[in-house]
Parts: C-alpha cells; sequence; structure tokens
C-alpha cells in the first residue's frame, strides 16, 4: 500500500488553507482535474476530492489500486460519495466549471441535487498563483536542470541540420536530464509537445493558439512551431523547450544563430533583454500586471520595434503569465489584466520579436516576486549564442 497524500503534513495544511481562503461562495469544492489533484496531494489519481470548509478533506479515488490514508474511500462511480457514511450535503458546491466536461457537471449537478452549484476554477487558480516555499523549491529545481540542458544546446547542432533535428536531439537531452515531456496547460485552447523551435521566416507563420510565437508545425493537426525547415546561416532559431522537471515548471526561451544576424534583429534582441530587467525590477509586490506589459510595450516603441513586438504578422495579447504546475497559471501580464503581483507569484516575462527576413529574436525568464522585486530562476546566458 502507498500513502495517497506525498506531501508534508504543514505543506498539506497550507494548501488546504490557502484553497479554503478562496471559497468565498461555496460550503465544499469538488474536485476532478490533475492539476488540482496533484496541488493538494503531490499526486494524480482518477478521482475527486472531496474538500469541507472545514475538517479533512474526502479523497475518492477510483485508480489507481493500493492507496491509502486518512479519509480515503474506493469508488467505482460518483454517486458513491454521496453515499458515505456520515456524508452531509453541503448547501453549495463549487465544481471545476472551466475545465469539467459539460456531460460530467450534469451528472454531478444531479448527485448533488439541491445544492447550489458555483465556479471552483477561479478559486483554485487564485489559490496556486502564489506559491509555497516548497513550491518554489520545486520550480528553482527545474530552473537548474532547464538551464544544463540549454548551455549544451550551442552543441547540439549540426550544418544541414533541420528544425526538427535539432529539436529532437534537444529533447534527448531533456529527457536524460529528467524532463517529464509534458507540457501541462490548462482548458484545451492550446497544445503543444515538448516545446517550440522556430527557425527563420517559419516565426513568421501564424497559429491558431495563444503563444507569444508561432510556426506552422509538421501537420494541420498541431500547427504550431517546427516544420522541417533547413537551418540557414542567416536564419535567428528561437528555442523555447520544455522546463517540467518535478511536477512544476520553468518557461525560458533563448535565440540561437549559425552567424551574425541582421542589425535589426540584434537591436530587437538587445532590447527584449532589457525589457525582460526592467520588468523585473518593477515587480514588486502590488504592483498591477497590466502595467508591466505597458512598460514592455513603451519600450519596444520607443525602441522603434513595435511593429515586430509580440509578432508581426500576428501579435499575442500578452508579454507574461504565471508558472507552476501549469503554464498558463496567473498573473498574466496583459492589458486588461485584473491581476495585482504577490510575493510568491512565479511569472514567465517573453518579451519576443518577429523579424522578416530573419525570424524570431528576444529571451523569456521564468521570475519569483519577491519584497524587492523579481528573482530570476532561469539562469542560462542571455545573449544570442552562436553555434559551434
Amino acid at each position: 500500500m502507498k500513502r495517497l497524500v506525498l506531501l508534508e503534513q504543514s505543506e498539506f495544511e497550507t494548501r488546504l488553507k490557502k484553497v479554503r481562503e478562496q471559497m468565498h461562495d461555496a460550503d465544499a469544492l469538488l474536485i476532478t482535474d490533475n492539476a488540482n489533484i496533484y496541488y493538494l496531494t503531490g499526486r494524480v489519481f482518477a478521482g475527486y476530492i472531496y474538500l469541507p470548509l472545514s475538517g479533512m478533506p474526502l479523497m475518492f479515488v477510483r485508480r489507481p489500486a493500493g492507496l491509502e490514508g486518512e479519509g480515503v474511500v474506493y469508488v467505482r462511480k460518483p454517486e458513491q460519495i454521496v453515499e458515505t457514511p456520515g456524508f452531509s450535503m453541503p448547501a453549495s458546491i463549487g465544481m471545476e466549471l472551466d475545465v469539467t466536461s459539460y456531460s460530467d457537471i450534469q451528472r454531478l449537478s444531479r448527485i448533488f441535487a439541491g445544492a447550489r452549484i458555483v465556479n471552483a476554477s477561479p478559486m483554485l487558480m487564485a489559490s496556486r498563483a502564489v506559491k509555497t516555499p516548497c513550491e518554489i523549491d520545486k520550480i528553482t529545481a527545474s530552473g537548474v536542470k532547464q538551464e544544463r540542458v540549454y548551455r549544451r544546446m550551442p552543441h547540439l547542432y549540426q550544418e544541414g541540420m533541420t528544425d526538427l533535428e535539432l529539436q529532437v536531439e534537444i529533447e534527448r537531452v531533456s529527457r536524460l536530464e529528467g524532463c517529464l515531456g509534458q507540457f501541462r496547460i490548462s482548458g484545451n485552447t492550446m497544445e503543444l509537445f515538448m516545446g517550440n523551435i522556430l527557425v527563420g521566416e517559419n516565426a513568421d507563420t501564424p497559429t491558431p493558439y495563444d503563444f507569444a510565437m508561432g510556426g506552422e508545425g509538421l501537420d494541420p493537426s498541431l500547427p504550431v512551431g517546427a516544420n522541417g525547415s533547413i537551418i540557414k546561416s542567416s536564419d535567428s532559431v528561437m528555442v523555447d523547450a520544455n522546463g517540467n522537471y518535478t511536477g512544476y515548471m520553468t518557461d525560458m526561451t533563448r535565440t540561437f544563430a549559425v552567424e551574425k544576424l541582421a542589425p535589426l534583429a540584434l537591436k530587437a534582441h538587445r532590447c527584449s533583454i532589457d525589457i525582460c530587467h526592467a520588468v523585473a525590477a518593477a515587480g514588486v509586490p502590488g504592483t498591477e500586471a497590466r502595467t508591466l506589459y505597458e512598460l514592455a510595450e513603451r519600450m519596444a516603441r520607443e525602441a522603434g520595434l513595435h511593429d515586430y513586438f509580440m509578432g508581426h504578422r500576428q501579435k499575442a495579447g500578452f508579454v507574461g503569465h504565471g508558472v507552476g504546475i501549469e503554464i498558463n497559471e496567473r498573473p498574466v501580464l496583459a492589458p486588461r489584466s485584473r491581476d495585482i503581483l504577490a510575493e510568491g507569484n512565479v511569472v514567465a516575462v517573453e518579451p519576443k520579436f518577429v523579424i522578416p527576413g530573419t525570424g524570431a529574436v528576444g529571451i523569456e525568464n521564468t521570475y519569483v516576486v519577491e519584497a524587492g522585486g523579481m528573482r530570476c530562476l532561469t539562469n542560462a546566458p542571455e545573449e544570442i549564442t552562436f553555434f559551434e
């Protein structure tokens, strides 16, 4: 038998408290999403967490067999939840309406007939936005491993390579370093395998996904990233590789080249570095996230680079986002964002540019928000690196 909750008791209690502090409109939550189950227990299982405002949560497990611990109950179907001895029907219950299918919500609503249904997704996202020291340690560990991979990338290139061939080599090194491979994304509007490598003009190809960069991809079923282009001496090579090594991820982008790039591309890359540093210095607790986007956009405009900022043919509507268990957490650095930075937020800042004739340039770093500003967790060299 294995213990279901893998978190230390103090960490488990801290996370329960953080979620309960967000339960303004619910007497209980029913949690089914893998990311939220992992957040509250330290593992993924198939089933449900029933979290009341007070008292011990109940873990209703369908799979795997062999888990034990306080509050663990094995069930075959969700109808058995309300049949559990001592179970009391709440007046209102939160469900993850943003990520649970309509048919599942309909079924659960019938099981909890009489209880008012509210959306628990914003409550859980808000709970996860401010990381505990334990979570920051996991993200920091991912950053160290990801940095080691990036420092090896200049040695992976061989003359005549395609973007796909380079990506395969990067993925191989990442996996051997311990990368879990999964790019966990909240919702169903974005998809990505392992990471994104953009070479030359392919970086300017629009994609249906809300990523900072695009790319044609290898097939219309996954229209993003590498498309088999041969890497030319005039091309930039932007690498946004998977940083999930611990169940918590860092997000880092660096730019590489075979030979010196066009002057406009070099100027834009320098501007990206300057924007990252400026945003990090300004990102103290209490800062409105939208003002950091405005700062980045203003610096790009003042440098005469606004036409290329966050895309050329198609632009992304943000310059940064929270990261953790998923790649798209809060806060979001966007023009209409209502998020306010808090100590313990972990934020990826990615001011990128697409230069016609060259490709994508710029960097992305993951930062933790501290009292004096943002501290960088992804410390690979920021300047354009030339392949060896």
